[in-house]
């Protein structure tokens, strides 16, 4: 009977930067915004629409592609999609002017909509049963450790040499990460491709479309702030270059901590009790958010809540979805992967009209009353949960 103590495979380790990449170049435009709104010329509101334009690329195509490359080998998917990525990064740090930017982000973000996905649908052919919670949230560590490493690096190397180095760097990660995958995953890993039948089955399932429903509020409701952390902090609390990256830092550092507290605790609390708590952590921050404007120092202490469930909530929803119905996993977790952009390109939308509008001081009250939301939902999903499961 295996054990959460054996050794996870190298593969999962692979994966497991392969989304510090990904994530890494989705933060890559929040951490420089101010930089790329003052080098091409454009407000922080229309820059911000770069966040919106790649959220929603990412939120149509994490779905439509899991249906389109169901039958491929996960090793040449994967590793294809890397490459496609570092292309497309690369370009977009010589883009001349802000429109072939959004040209070339909305190219860029192509493989996020598929590699996310795609490897947390193939990590249940990795390792043995009973590991697959962990393995899952193991893999999502990267978005973690992006917010750690990725995005403040980012953010400083976009206020000392420019955004366009930032996006440069994680070109040249994605190439050395791809090679790195190529090596370590094994030939033959092929979920199931999904049916008509099976799409049915997950579109008609309330307690998995309302599952999914909690991801898209809480993004929704994260990222009307989260993506114009940098302007916020620099125009509320004067923040510059080097105490930016060392705020995305300390936000990661805890983001961090949160992932890898659910992960280990997972399998014993249980991943909708673990989603409420991370979702209640982020609502005390959106709550408090306010009292940050006292002093930096008390700015930094209003966002750790925030942190400590920002990825972890991610990672308790995917493995909620796939222990939900473990057969409909590609596409319950193709939804959520959309769910979690989707949410993305409404709350950067939102707070690009908030900001113009000269609301900035409202961003949080709004996030909040979203996150509140998103909790509700993740309680009543539960409930359908185990009504349905009581009646079979």
């Amino acid at each position: 009977m295996p054990t959460t103590s054996q050794p996870l495979p190298r593969a999962l380790w692979a994966l497991m930067l392969g989304n510090f990449v990904i994530g890494t170049g989705v933060m890559v435009v929040p951490g420089t915004l101010p930089d790329i709104s003052a080098s091409l010329g454009v407000t922080i509101p229309q820059a911000g629409q770069l966040i919106t334009a790649a959220a929603i690329v990412m939120g149509i195509g994490a779905p439509l592609f899991a249906t389109v490359v169901a039958g491929w080998d996960r090793r040449r998917l994967l590793v294809l999609s890397l490459l496609w990525y570092a292309v497309f990064m690369g370009a977009s740090a010589l883009a001349p002017t802000y429109g072939s930017l959004l040209l070339l982000r909305v190219l860029a973000v192509i493989p996020p909509a598929i590699f996310t996905p795609q490897a947390a649908a193939c990590v249940g052919q990795l390792v043995p049963a009973g590991q697959g919670g962990r393995a899952i949230t193991f893999v999502f560590l990267g978005w973690s450790v992006a917010s750690v490493l990725g995005m403040p690096l980012s953010a400083w190397i976009g206020g000392v040499l420019g955004w366009r180095w930032a996006f440069g760097l994680v070109a040249v990660l994605a190439v050395l990460v791809a090679a790195w995958l190529w090596r370590e995953m094994p030939d033959g890993i092929k979920p199931a491709a999904l049916s008509r039948q099976a799409w049915g089955e997950t579109l008609g399932s309330a307690p998995l479309m309302l599952a999914v429903t909690v991801t898209l509020l809480s993004a929704f409701g994260q990222f009307i702030l989260f993506s114009y952390f940098a302007p916020y902090l620099q125009q509320v609390n004067g923040v510059g270059p080097q105490m930016m990256a060392l705020m995305f830092l300390w936000f990661g550092a805890f983001g961090l901590l949160g992932n890898v507290l659910v992960s280990r605790r997972i399998d014993r609390l249980g991943a909708p009790r673990a989603v409420l708590i991370t979702l209640g952590g982020m609502a005390l921050s959106l709550l408090i958010w306010p009292l940050g404007t006292w002093a930096l120092w008390v700015q930094a202490a209003v966002m750790v809540p925030w942190a400590l469930g920002c990825f972890s909530a991610n990672s308790a929803q995917q493995a909620r979805l796939v222990h939900m119905s473990p057969v409909l996993a590609p596409a319950t977790v193709a939804l959520n992967t959309s769910a979690i952009y989707g949410g993305q390109a409404l709350g950067a939308a939102t707070g690009g009209v908030l900001i113009a509008q000269g609301k900035m001081d409202q961003l949080h009250a709004w996030g909040l009353g979203l996150m509140l939301l998103a909790m509700a939902a993740s309680v009543w999903a539960s409930r359908l949960q185990k009504r349905s499961a009581g009646s079979r």
